[in-house]
């Protein structure tokens, strides 16, 4: 069994150095990796991702992790990635990483993904050039991450992963107003889940949100914010094949 732990929207910065350390030291008793869903940081600064990278340093499981909106805010995203990767994170965007965990290959990929809205209530790449571009980034980013799950595939991964910070479907975004749910997520990253396959989804961003969603195509959804977990980490369990292969 792999036990994914996984939080996102800690918004951590100065002054809160050590919030969540305390919680991640005992990932190694309780987790196989930790996911990381987004919003680290407060505004996206340096000053901040070092921070972040301090809470992780050192434990004992892997982290995988996708940025933010807060953080892009300051312009410095190629800055807060650098910061994450030397702390030994593996920060992805419309990439994989292969984990060997007990023998068994575990795929994450992931990217941020963006806004747009859901099926049948969604924007499209029609009109204006602002609203096309608008859309074509989301596009862009279901895409990537697709790509990302099927090389995962092609690596000869026996689990895999989505990690995304915007969310594939509404169901985990019930309790937030229905008004702001276009700038929540996609359905295009929920299509690029299910056209690829995942065994598990993983997003933040939706603060008022609820935990448990599902795909079209029957892939779990978890929304994973830390104030709708209320823990610094929540853990799923995903069944390796060998032990699917086994029954009960």
């Amino acid at each position: 069994m792999i036990r994914v732990a996984a939080v996102g929207d800690i918004h951590l910065g100065p002054g809160s150095n050590g919030t969540l350390r305390p919680a991640f030291d005992t990932l190694g008793e309780r987790a196989d990796l930790l996911l990381l869903a987004g919003d680290l940081t407060r505004h996206g600064t340096v000053e901040e991702a070092r921070v972040v990278a301090a809470e992780v340093t050192g434990l004992d499981v892997p982290v995988v992790a996708v940025l933010g909106n807060h953080d892009y805010q300051s312009d410095q995203e190629k800055a807060v990635t650098a910061e994450l990767a030397a702390a030994g994170v593996h920060v992805l965007e419309g990439t994989g990483v292969t984990l060997d965990i007990d023998g068994t290959r575990v795929g994450v990929a992931g990217t941020k993904g963006f806004c747009g809205g859901f099926a049948g209530r969604s924007g499209s790449e029609f009109g204006e050039p602002e609203m096309k571009a608008f859309i074509r980034y989301t596009r862009d980013c279901a895409e990537g991450l697709e790509r990302a799950l099927c090389a995962l595939e092609e690596d000869g991964s026996e689990l895999r992963i989505a990690l995304t910070h915007f969310a594939p479907v509404p169901d985990t975004l019930a309790g937030e107003p229905l008004e702001i749910y276009p700038f929540l997520g996609s359905y295009l990253l929920a299509e690029a889940m299910d056209g690829a396959g995942a065994d598990l989804a993983v997003h933040g961003h939706a603060h008022a949100g609820t935990e448990h969603g599902m795909t079209a195509g029957g892939i779990r959804v978890r929304n994973v914010a830390m104030p709708v977990i209320g823990n610094a980490f929540a853990v799923y369990h995903l069944r390796s094949p060998r032990e699917a292969a086994a029954g009960p």
